[in-house]
């Protein structure tokens, strides 16, 4: 089974999508952190994009979610703190957008959750990635509110981050994000619509879950 959450930058998908494999006991996948990934080996390639689309795909990248973290090893370094920094958050939406590492990260996702019950956060998978998902949600919230839980973020690993570079930097990926050619952000026609501007955490999280669990009871296709 997999589950599926999309939404703009910073309105709180992968603590949400986290808290959510905790509550239920499957597993979770960071969409959002293998493009990361791309972006630091582009970066890592000197902004090279010929030289980067060539080594791509011969990167050993593994990862896994452990003790609410979830851990990215490329060629067996672990770059989980890396893919972090405000550099990488500043060229992610430029690296996401080539045709090519968008192929790419579906792959590698497509495969990981064959076996498994998952659920997932990013921009596009229930309209591109998981259109059959069995469950899609989209999630929102308000360009200041999404800029203070980045801000927070960013700082744990990056205290040189400035508010105002999160807020330029959320105007130019949402902006990217909607305009990309390939796979723009949608809102998915059969998704359910999560604003969590004015909820608490724990209520975005348990609305999620009793949908979920509702629609798990309902078709009893769909196994915990």
């Amino acid at each position: 089974m997999i589950i599926v959450i999309d939404g703009l930058s910073g309105s709180g998908k992968s603590s949400t999508a986290k808290a959510v494999a905790e509550k239920l006991g499957i597993q979770y996948l960071d969409s959002g952190a293998l493009y990361r990934v791309a972006t630091y080996i582009w970066l890592e390639a000197d902004k090279d994009t010929e030289k980067f689309l060539e080594i791509l795909p011969l990167k050993d990248i593994q990862f896994e979610y452990v003790d609410k973290d979830f851990i990215v090893h490329v060629d067996g370094v672990n770059v989980s703190n890396k893919i972090r920094k405000q550099k990488v958050s500043e060229h992610v939406s430029i690296v996401a957008a080539l045709p090519e590492v968008r192929i790419f990260i579906n792959k590698l996702m497509r495969k990981a959750v064959k076996d498994s019950n998952y659920i997932a956060d990013g921009r596009d998978l229930g309209s591109a990635v998981f259109p059959d998902a069995d469950l899609k949600f989209f999630m929102e919230a308000s360009l200041e509110v999404r800029a203070e839980r980045r801000f927070k973020e960013l700082r744990e690993s990056d205290d040189s981050v400035t508010f105002g570079q999160v807020m330029e930097n959320l105007l130019d990926r949402d902006s990217r994000d909607k305009s990309r050619k390939m796979d723009p952000l949608v809102k998915p026609e059969d998704a359910y619509i999560i604003d969590t501007s004015e909820k608490t955490f724990d209520e975005q999280v348990i609305e999620i879950c009793n949908i979920i669990s509702e629609k798990v009871l309902i078709n009893k296709n769909l196994e915990l």
